[in-house]
């Protein structure tokens, strides 16, 4: 089946968050929120739940938990059995209710820079010292895990690990002995693993991905993994999500870290979950093909249209992270300088964490037609400051 992933469509006055951040001569590319519509085997299946006319409180069901098993077993050879599975409003209060219940103020955890704001600034919320181990780029741009770093962000008073993979900003798809590597680490050091992979569909040009816990019952026991279809099937404001906890233990102390705060999926985010993992992956074979022709387009128009500005093409996700450190930008902000000079907007690198100086986060999950612009108004708006 075709799918048409070209067209623009016009986003301004649909109450997006992402179209409404900018002024209207703005192209905004910073939020990790596709501009791509849901693929129809969920729209379907909304139209019809809506024409119920009930929307009482929902729960999962059978056809979810067999969807979700089921893909799991197809796409990473990883069987988890459906009481392992905890329905959750979104990602960011999974790995916020997994802190809650692994670890207790005064304790410390340990994440990689540069990080995911809501991961980077989790700490916060719970009382908890943070311990930064490093991603080290490399000469040709791709991140590298820094082990020294790595094992001295262990202490005795280090509960949990805070792993993103694969990795925004820096589009990393870990591979399984690194992931094997990490998570030995974290077992020798009594510690808990807390693996968000939203975007877990998302791997480009011939990349996998590996669930950590997969890799053995052991490192399962002592992981809480979370997934989502927000990010694959652009379904981010439906607040739906899954932390798959195969250990009963566990599991229990996750569910009471909800403490009245965190509610339920809403219905409909129950039925597109269920649809988007039954009946999408046509649909989302096309995407990454499409993702990975934007990713490339990039790769190349930067190499030759905008030179100061270097990246890695990314292993998984929509995400590039673009390195214009040598620029030499008015206060090395990027993100500021794009948004006054080219009228596009971007992620800032500042936000990452102190790595991320000089960096800007584009989004490429958008129709190649207004990647193309938004490029172009960069390369325009560097080119005249010649």
């Amino acid at each position: 089946m075709e799918y048409d992933f070209d067209t623009v469509h016009e986003r301004r006055g649909t109450d997006s968050a992402k179209w409404s951040r900018f002024p209207a001569d703005v192209i905004p590319m910073p939020v990790a929120d596709m501009d791509f519509p849901s693929p129809e085997p969920v729209r379907r299946a909304l139209r019809e739940r809506v024409e119920q006319g009930f929307y009482g409180f929902g729960r999962a069901s059978e056809d979810f938990h067999a969807a979700f098993t089921a893909r799991l077993k197809k796409r990473y050879d990883w069987e988890v059995a459906p009481e392992a599975l905890v329905p959750i409003p979104g990602v960011i209060p999974g790995f916020n209710m997994g802190l809650r219940a692994v670890t207790t103020p005064g304790e410390s955890l340990a994440i990689q820079l540069p990080a995911y704001p809501p991961i980077l600034n989790a700490f916060t919320h719970h009382g908890l010292v943070r311990h930064d181990a490093m991603l080290i780029r490399g000469n040709s741009g791709r991140y590298e895990i820094d082990w020294n770093s790595f094992e001295a962000a262990f202490d005795e008073t280090t509960r949990a690990f805070v792993l993103c993979n694969p990795h925004n900003p820096v589009g990393r798809a870990f591979s399984p002995s690194e992931l094997r590597r990490m998570a030995e680490i974290c077992l020798e050091r009594d510690a808990w693993i807390i693996s968000d992979e939203i975007h877990c569909d998302l791997v480009l040009g011939g990349n996998v991905h590996t669930p950590v816990a997969a890799l053995s019952p052991e490192i399962a026991a002592r992981t809480i993994t979370l997934m989502a279809p927000s990010k694959t099937f652009n379904l981010a404001g439906l607040k739906s999500a899954v932390a798959i906890i195969p250990d009963a233990d566990l599991r229990a102390r996750f569910e009471a870290a909800k403490g009245g705060l965190v509610g339920a999926v809403n219905i409909l985010g129950y039925t597109a979950m269920t649809a988007a993992y039954r009946d999408c992956d046509d649909w989302l074979n096309a995407l990454t093909g499409y993702l990975t022709g934007n990713r490339d387009y990039l790769t190349s128009f930067v190499a030759e249209r905008m030179p100061g500005v270097t990246l890695y093409p990314a292993e998984a996700t929509y995400l590039a992270w673009l390195d214009c450190n040598a620029l030499g930008l008015p206060g090395n902000d990027p993100m500021a300088w794009f948004l006054e000079h080219a009228r596009v907007g971007l992620g800032e690198g500042q936000n990452f964490g102190p790595p991320g100086e000089g960096f800007v986060r584009l989004n490429f999950g958008c129709p190649r037609p207004l990647l193309a612009e938004g490029l172009e108004r960069m390369a325009n708006a560097l080119a005249a400051r010649e």
